[in-house]
């Protein structure tokens, strides 16, 4: 019991560190960081007014004290509210799993979009396997996902719909893309064009996943590992997309200020 409450002093110590830094990383560069300064500099005066026995300045500053904790939580709602969110529960993870949801509904969305109205597609999402030599020799995008950009890029009367799109994370990487074509097509119909082929190639020489709408028929077909699996509903769509793809840990970046390192400087 002794040694707890010689090391009391150290946890208190380390939780006000870490409310501190949560404070001051979530108001930095921001409008309300001189409310947080001004806040600091009003708990010193009342530090030094109880130090130095100043009894009347420091009654007058409790008063104020009660008074502005009130109107603080009155008028800076909306910040306290967005502030207490970022505490959540939730893992980075299930955050993340929730954005490849929004992300994947999107992207079936789009292609079964393009499969109704009898849009070819060829898509290429990209896995542990780079696809940078490929995109390197087309059009390069960069681009945010969007349904938008997705059917604008396949729309019969652009540029950029005769070749394949690579997808990397919730990215479009390329457009334009050249893929090699399936040495042997003895799995493929006879109704299969080049978009399979191409689809089936490139499943052959990376683990990446290969969507093909058929201009044809409007099936939807994914090739995967050198197999190409043909007319999938779009339930299976997602669930196909979701087992391969699981949502990747990001690195973790810093955030605009530290403590820490705020106090090394």
């Amino acid at each position: 019991m002794a040694f707890f409450h010689s090391i009391t002093p150290f946890f208190e110590v380390m939780i006000i560190a870490v409310m501190i830094n949560y404070l001051l990383s979530f108001f930095w560069n921001t409008k309300s960081m001189d409310l947080v300064l001004g806040f600091f500099a009003f708990l010193l005066i009342l530090a030094i007014s109880s130090w130095m026995n100043l009894p009347v300045l420091h009654k007058i500053l409790v008063l104020i004290g009660n008074v502005a904790a009130i109107a603080i939580i009155v008028i800076f709602q909306p910040e306290l509210r967005m502030a207490l969110s970022k505490l959540s529960l939730k893992s980075r993870r299930s955050r993340e799993m929730t954005e490849f949801d929004k992300f994947l509904d999107q992207l079936a969305t789009s292609v079964y979009r393009m499969s109704d109205r009898r849009i070819g597609a060829l898509i290429a999402m990209e896995n542990e396997d780079s696809l940078e030599e490929y995109a390197q020799k087309a059009v390069l995008v960069n681009g945010e996902f969007s349904t938008e950009l997705l059917e604008t890029i396949f729309a019969d009367n652009t540029p950029l719909h005769d070749g394949a799109v690579i997808l990397r994370d919730k990215m479009i990487l390329a457009a334009a893309v050249i893929l090699p074509l399936a040495e042997d097509s003895s799995q493929l119909a006879k109704s299969m064009g080049t978009r399979h082929r191409a689809g089936l190639g490139l499943s052959h020489m990376t683990d990446s996943l290969v969507i093909v709408v058929s201009e044809e028929t409007g099936k939807v077909s994914i090739a995967r590992e050198g197999i190409m699996t043909r007319g999938i509903k779009i339930d299976r769509f997602k669930g196909i997309i979701r087992s391969i793809f699981n949502p990747p840990m990001r690195v973790k970046i810093p955030s605009k200020f530290n403590l820490l390192n705020w106090l090394k400087t």
